[in-house]
């Protein structure tokens, strides 16, 4: 990990709500942003921004998410997802995420992750994989 990954460092991210991201269950008047994009967008936000404070043959993975969805986005709106990282403790990274539409904030959270040396994380997943599905 780069010494350049530090507390007070933000990122935003615009995304389109398009059709996929919104729920069906309401029918078409109902169309809005769903929770569970909202969490992935979080998620995937804060994913692409740690990349650039990595080194080599590292990767971050997902340890906690907690988002309340706090208003309505429609379909055809777009969304800021902007990020904060609020703590470094070694490899464990915690971030606060603020969720605005065009009209107002309608989502806030936090979103955890930890960075891993990718060839010992497919190391450990073959072991499980082997102990689970057999040699």
């Amino acid at each position: 990990m780069k010494d350049t990954l530090k507390p007070g460092l933000t990122h935003t991210n615009r995304i389109k709500v398009d059709r996929d991201r919104t729920i069906g269950f309401m029918g078409d008047e109902g169309r809005v942003y769903s929770t569970p994009n909202m969490v992935e967008d979080i998620e995937y936000t804060c994913h692409a921004f740690l990349m650039d404070h990595l080194d080599e043959g590292e990767n971050t993975v997902g340890t906690n998410v907690s988002v309340d969805h706090m208003g309505a986005t429609v379909e055809g709106d777009s969304v800021e997802i902007t990020i904060t990282v609020v703590g470094v403790d070694g490899r464990a990274v915690s971030m606060e995420a603020t969720v605005k539409d065009s009209l107002e904030e309608v989502g806030r959270g936090k979103h955890n992750r930890f960075v891993v040396d990718v060839a010992k994380t497919f190391e450990r997943l073959q072991a499980k994989r082997e102990k689970v599905l057999g040699g």
